[in-house]
């Protein structure tokens, strides 16, 4: 375990940046606290993983799916977020940022882990439609896995749909198939 000197205030965007690297926790900052919580399991990561490859085969060439790209919702007090996969212009992802602005995200999905089921469900919840992030989707792998999918209306986030198995769904005029029961296994099936 290592010793990490921190400042006695509110982290700003130059303290996050020279936080060292650690491959063991996940980090982000809320209203200048640092939150670190374990790397989730591996069903998680292949998840994450599967998902954001089924939507890169999807989206249209403006659009790009990554896994755990940084997005700044607020910059005072800071709050960076590390959504397990984020949605952005592929112009803008080309340009590889550190860390992308809320307003150039287009969807975010968190995959519920043990430890960030509230957080996901109500913190995040609430973050995303302040920032006004369109659509944000919440999946949870316990048996049978399911995607509840949200859509901002008038500043607030309306339930477009409780799903299960395989999904078809329309994210702004593109169609997009997911098979839910194959995020975590070997061989999933392509749309």
């Amino acid at each position: 375990m290592s010793v990490v000197h921190w400042p006695h205030r509110l982290l700003t965007l130059d303290d996050w940046t020279a936080l060292p690297e650690d491959p063991e926790h996940r980090a982000e900052v809320v209203e200048g606290v640092l939150v670190v919580t374990p790397r989730p399991m591996s069903f998680h990561q292949l998840a994450v993983t599967r998902l954001g490859y089924l939507l890169n085969e999807q989206l249209p060439e403006a659009l790009m799916a990554l896994s755990e790209a940084e997005f700044i919702v607020s910059e005072l007090p800071l709050t960076i977020r590390v959504p397990d996969v984020l949605v952005a212009a592929t112009e803008l992802v080309e340009g590889n940022p550190a860390r992308y602005a809320a307003q150039d995200v287009r969807l975010v999905i968190e995959v519920l882990s043990e430890g960030t089921v509230r957080t996901d469900r109500v913190t995040k919840f609430s973050e995303y439609a302040e920032v006004g992030i369109e659509h944000y989707w919440i999946v949870d792998l316990e048996d049978p896995a399911s995607m509840t999918t949200y859509r901002l209306i008038d500043g607030e986030y309306e339930n477009f749909g409780e799903h299960t198995g395989k999904v078809s769904l329309d994210f702004d005029g593109t169609p997009l198939t997911l098979d839910l029961d194959a995020l975590t296994t070997r061989h999933a099936q392509r749309p």
